[in-house]
């Protein structure tokens, strides 16, 4: 069969058309041949249609009542534990004459409260109360990491047998009620003679920071890739070596955390200070407690308020400038890598 056009314009027999036409040939069974016109099909270019642009992603309006209650949340947290801070400054620049008044901004505004607070005329020595804590603070930071560290590296590196009762006994000392020392570590530092000396202060406040200081830095420690130290090992490079040239570098965030927090902690404890400290060894927490005013009869809450602020607000802003370092401490080695 073949098929043959027929040219425009030529009309087909028995029609005066002039549409084109396309003729098919075939044989039939007895080898005559036939021939049939039918009309050519005419195709059309479509226009090309613009594409369709897709229909925006339309985000879920989440529900504002569970957003509303976060913050409600926040500010209420935030009060709790600002207002009382807030009122002890507000108190400290205020008259003394004033100390009772309910008014929350600031009025009749005085520094007399300060001088009153670092004065030594009524028998306070607040400011020999604050180096004794800077000695306190310092001494038990500096012993508490240079033990954790070692103690939060061999528990992070070193599989040795007894190591989860290591843990318990750490965890244990931490879990121990401070008040129930009170009596054994009075009597035992009066058969040594120290009560009154810095040592009475700051072997106890050592074992209270020691639990948090190794928890911290085995955490992050277990997060370490082995690989860092061996590497310096395959080096040429001892223990001691990779320890200290690229364990400790890569552990600083940790250590500073661990160290700031120690301190607050150590810059705060009142229990044991009032007890195994005397005027010259007692930190500031146990002198504020002390403060005496003009008579036996007059109490001198202004100055307290103002010995407080002097006290608190150093901590404070501490925190606030090293904030992303105590986070970043705090949240290493919390998750897998």
């Amino acid at each position: 069969m073949g098929r043959h056009s027929v040219p425009d314009g030529s009309s087909t027999p028995g029609t005066g058309a002039s549409a084109p036409y396309e003729r098919f040939t075939g044989e039939t069974p007895n080898d005559s041949i036939e021939t049939m016109i039918i009309p050519a099909v005419t195709t059309f270019d479509e226009p090309d249609l613009p594409a369709e642009e897709p229909a925006p992603l339309q985000r879920r309006r989440r529900p504002a009542g569970p957003a509303i209650r976060n913050y409600v949340g926040v500010v209420a947290i935030l009060i709790w534990g600002l207002a009382p801070f807030y009122w002890m400054v507000i108190t400290a620049f205020r008259d003394s004459a004033y100390t009772f008044d309910t008014t929350p901004w600031p009025t009749h505004v005085t520094l007399d409260n300060f001088r009153d607070a670092l004065s030594t005329d009524t028998g306070n020595n607040f400011l020999a109360a604050i180096r004794n804590s800077m000695i306190i603070g310092a001494a038990t930071t500096a012993v508490a990491l240079l033990l954790g560290i070692f103690t939060a590296y061999a528990l992070a590196r070193i599989d040795f047998r007894g190591k989860f009762i290591v843990v318990g006994i750490i965890l244990g000392a931490s879990m121990f009620p401070t008040v129930a020392l009170v009596t054994p570590l009075f009597q035992l530092f009066s058969d040594l003679g120290w009560i009154g000396q810095y040592q009475a202060l700051i072997i106890p406040n050592i074992s209270f920071v020691l639990p948090l200081t190794v928890y911290t830095l085995t955490s992050f420690l277990t997060d370490l890739p082995w690989e860092l130290e061996e590497a310096a090992r395959i080096d040429g490079a001892s223990k001691g070596q990779a320890f200290r040239l690229v364990l400790l570098p890569l552990a600083a965030p940790a250590l500073f955390t661990t160290a700031i927090l120690a301190f607050i902690a150590s810059w705060n404890e009142y229990l044991l200070a009032s007890l195994l400290s005397t005027d010259r060894t007692e930190p500031v927490t146990v002198a504020i407690a002390l403060f005496e005013g003009p008579n036996a009869f007059t109490q001198p809450y202004a100055a307290i308020m103002a010995a407080g602020t002097l006290v608190t607000v150093p901590l404070v802003i501490m925190v606030l400038i090293f904030q992303r370092r105590i986070v970043s401490g705090l949240t290493a080695g919390g998750v897998k890598s």
